[in-house]
């Protein structure tokens, strides 16, 4: 589990931002307190002194250094007691010359030893998100705003449950999906179905969730996808090329990868090796994928090698979205 290279840099400098705001406004804190109260500022130098006291008392030789350290600590003491004094009767707080990090459990640096604290996590999960709402809408979506107003209670040809009952079961799915990620029953999803029914609302809903969670999400279209494939294999443009590389490390290293309108590629030779790679990768290094497509399943076997459509079909929960158009029924109540 992990954020991409990019998304943690700059998570990092906001980090460090945050952190240098803080110092300097500590700093100034400081500067103004010791022109008001010069006698705070003498305690202060002395107080950073007895640590050098400290220790040479403990390094001198032939004699116990406890009773030397006992009366430096008190002395300590009585000089701290003293500037706290000081401070509140002046109206600053006692600590007003401390310190004090804002995230006390990392000292603000972002790690905990070799984990990553809290604090850095949530930052890097904005930006991430910053980074997936340029291909999706993540202002408003998430799975506390879906509506199932727009879906037909009624019975649907062919179909045992109604669009309505459909939708709470995939609603449900996705939701657990996301929520449990990597915990789940079901490991990849791929939404079926026709344009207009809520598969790329819910694909931005688990996006923002498993976000959230500190975990690397990809979103990108098929289209998008397989073209970084090609460039990749095919540009004579070194830098270009090494582009692509990235890209594709991205979409095949990533916690969980949202595969956009899978379909709407030209599907050539060479993208079925492509998509093919991609699935079975992911399968093999047990990674996470969401697959959404305007194709039902008779039409992937139509169009996709038996392999891939094996393993779309095997490794993959199939929830078929059905019902009236959602966009076209939002236009009509305007």
């Amino acid at each position: 589990m992990g954020y991409e290279a990019a998304v943690l840099r700059r998570a990092a400098k906001r980090l460090a931002q945050r952190r240098r705001r803080r110092e300097e406004e500590q700093e100034r804190r400081r500067r103004e307190i010791c022109a008001q109260l010069p006698r705070v500022a003498e305690i202060d130098r002395e107080l950073k002194g007895t640590i050098y006291q400290i220790i040479a008392a403990s390094l001198r030789e032939g004699r116990d250094p406890a009773p030397s350290i006992k009366v430096i600590r008190d002395r300590n003491l009585d000089l701290q007691a003293e500037k706290a004094r000081l401070l509140t009767e002046h109206g600053w707080p006692a600590d007003a010359l401390d310190d004090k990090p804002a995230c006390p459990r990392c000292g603000d640096t972002g790690w905990v030893g070799a984990s990553m604290c809290s604090c850095l996590r949530q930052l890097c999960a904005q930006e991430q998100i910053a980074e997936l709402s340029k291909l999706l809408d993540l202002g408003e979506q998430s799975f506390d705003t879906f509506s199932l107003d727009f879906y037909s209670p009624l019975p649907w040809p062919g179909e045992e449950l109604s669009p309505r009952e459909n939708m709470e079961f995939i609603l449900e799915v996705c939701s657990n999906y996301a929520r449990k990620f990597g915990k789940f029953y079901f490991h990849n999803l791929f939404l079926t179905g026709a344009p207009g029914l809520g598969k790329t609302f819910l694909s931005a809903c688990i996006a923002r969730t498993v976000s959230e969670q500190g975990f690397s999400v990809v979103y990108d279209t098929a289209v998008n996808v397989f073209a970084r494939f090609e460039e990749q294999k095919f540009a004579r443009d070194r830098e270009e090329a090494g582009e692509a590389k990235d890209e594709t490390r991205r979409y095949l290293g990533c916690d969980l990868l949202i595969l956009d309108d899978l379909g709407s590629e030209l599907t050539t030779p060479f993208v079925q090796s492509a998509l093919y790679t991609l699935i079975n990768s992911r399968l093999s290094s047990d990674r996470r994928t969401v697959i959404s497509s305007n194709l039902s399943m008779d039409q992937v076997r139509q169009r996709y090698t038996p392999q891939i459509a094996s393993r779309l079909e095997g490794e993959y929960r199939v929830l078929p979205f059905y019902g009236d158009d959602i966009r076209l029924l939002r236009k009509g109540q305007l």
